[in-house]
Order: C-alpha cells, then sequence, then structure tokens
C-alpha cells in the first residue's frame, strides 16, 4: 500500500482532535495529534517528521496559532497550512491569511469540504518551486529540474521530459504506468510520437539515477511499463525550504 500524507493536527478540543483523527487515519492521511503548540514544535522538530500539510487551531492554551504559523514561514518551513477557527469574520480570515497561512476554515466545518481543501493545498504545493520529493537516494525537486543524492554534493541534471517522467511515476507510488500513459502524460496525444521514443528517455534517465544502470533497480520495468521502486509512494517533504 501506497504511503499516506502526513498531516499534523493542532487543536486544544480534545473532541475535535479525536474525531479529525479517527477520520483521517482511515484513509488517504496520516495524522499526528497536538494540543499545544509546545506539543506542535516537538514534533515539527523530531528529526524523522516531515508533515505534509497542518491543520492548525487559532486559539491554543500557550498562544495564538497565527503568531505559530508566522514564526513557521519566517524559519523558511513551508507546509501547506490550514488555519482553524470559530470565527469567520473578514479581518480574522484576513489576519490569518496575512500570517502565511494557505486557506481559513471557520467551525464548525464539514469533513469532505476539509479534505478537499487539504487536497487542493498539496496538489497546489506539489506544483510549487518549494516541492521536494524524496525519491530512493534522492531529493527531487520538479521545480528546479533536479536530484539530490542523500548525503553527498551530487546533482542530476534533468531535461523536461526526464522531469515530467519522474514526476508522473510519483503520482503513480507504487503502481506501474503503463508505456502508453506514460507517453500520453508526457508527449501528449501525439501520433508521431513512439513507445521507443520513451524507452530512449528512459535509458537515459536511468544512466543518470541508476548505481548499475544496467541492473535497474531504482526506475523498474513492470506491468507493460514503468514503476519507481521506493517501498511505498515517493516521499513528500515540504517541510523545509528547498536549496536549489
Amino acid at each position: 500500500m501506497a504511503n499516506r500524507h502526513s498531516v499534523l493536527v493542532v487543536d486544544d478540543d480534545d473532541a475535535l482532535r479525536t474525531a479529525l483523527l479517527e477520520q483521517l487515519q482511515g484513509g488517504e492521511f496520516a495524522a499526528v495529534e497536538a494540543a499545544t503548540l509546545a506539543e506542535a514544535r516537538s514534533h515539527i522538530a523530531a528529526a524523522q517528521t516531515r508533515f505534509e500539510v497542518m491543520l492548525l487551531d487559532v486559539s491554543l492554551p500557550d498562544g495564538d496559532g497565527r503568531d505559530f504559523c508566522r514564526k513557521l514561514r519566517q524559519d523558511g518551513i513551508k507546509t501547506p497550512i490550514i488555519m482553524l477557527t470559530a470565527s469567520a469574520e473578514e479581518t480574522d480570515v484576513v489576519r490569518g491569511l496575512d500570517s502565511g497561512a494557505n486557506d481559513y476554515i471557520a467551525k464548525p466545518f464539514r469533513l469532505n469540504e476539509l479534505l478537499a481543501r487539504m487536497r487542493a493545498q498539496l496538489r497546489n504545493f506539489e506544483q510549487s518551486a518549494d516541492a521536494a520529493i524524496a525519491i530512493g537516494p534522492y531529493v527531487f525537486h520538479p521545480a528546479d529540474r533536479l536530484l539530490l543524492e542523500h548525503g553527498r554534493t551530487r546533482r542530476i541534471r534533468l531535461t523536461d521530459k526526464e522531469t515530467a517522467i519522474l514526476k508522473f511515476l510519483c503520482r503513480a507510488g507504487d503502481s506501474p504506468v503503463t508505456r502508453q500513459i506514460l507517453l500520453n502524460e508526457v508527449w501528449g496525444y501525439n501520433a508521431a510520437v513512439t513507445t521507443h521514443t520513451l524507452e530512449t528517455h528512459i535509458y537515459r534517465l536511468r544512466q543518470k539515477i541508476e548505481q548499475n544502470p544496467a541492473t535497474s533497480r531504482l526506475l523498474v520495468t513492470e506491468g507493460g511499463g514503468y514503476r519507481l521502486n521506493v517501498g511505498g509512494r515517493p516521499s513528500f517533504h515540504p517541510l523545509y525550504e528547498t536549496q536549489g
């Protein structure tokens, strides 16, 4: 099963927080909870934690969520943040957005609306210059057409088509993508482009990213197409400002 999107839920309303966690855990999201800003800081500081979206209450026992959001932005943390508030007054909404929040939703809210907003923020972030995706030993920066190797200074420059191929395979997670679908997605419905064109690009991409291109372990052939072999959906890392 593909990895789920990691979410940090920061709210001091125990009943709401518990309900959100129960609803989120059963689907495409994996949620971590915090009842205070201090707990949220602890989760964010944990080296193993990379949150892809944050739900942040405005009024918390140890501070204002908007001030916390502003501090996160000053620290270079780019995680999409949706503010949760009991007030839908225009001045409150504006103050929340001015603090660096991506969206604002008033309580009580419908879960389906919240999920739709979370998905929208994830899509927007994936297309932004700040997006970074962990693929095996690399961190992939689609906007810069660049792969950085973990623990090394090696930088692998990609072409537009190589970047598009990796982006689509990332979205597919651990499911193989057929050659025809990949052709249509990357080149469009162009009758002049054949599977040989795709195979040539895959060959060149493997020359760049595989330790041994003759024995592909990262970009594998499977199911009449290709798949990224990273043990699930490639990890989406929006927490830190990218270094281009």
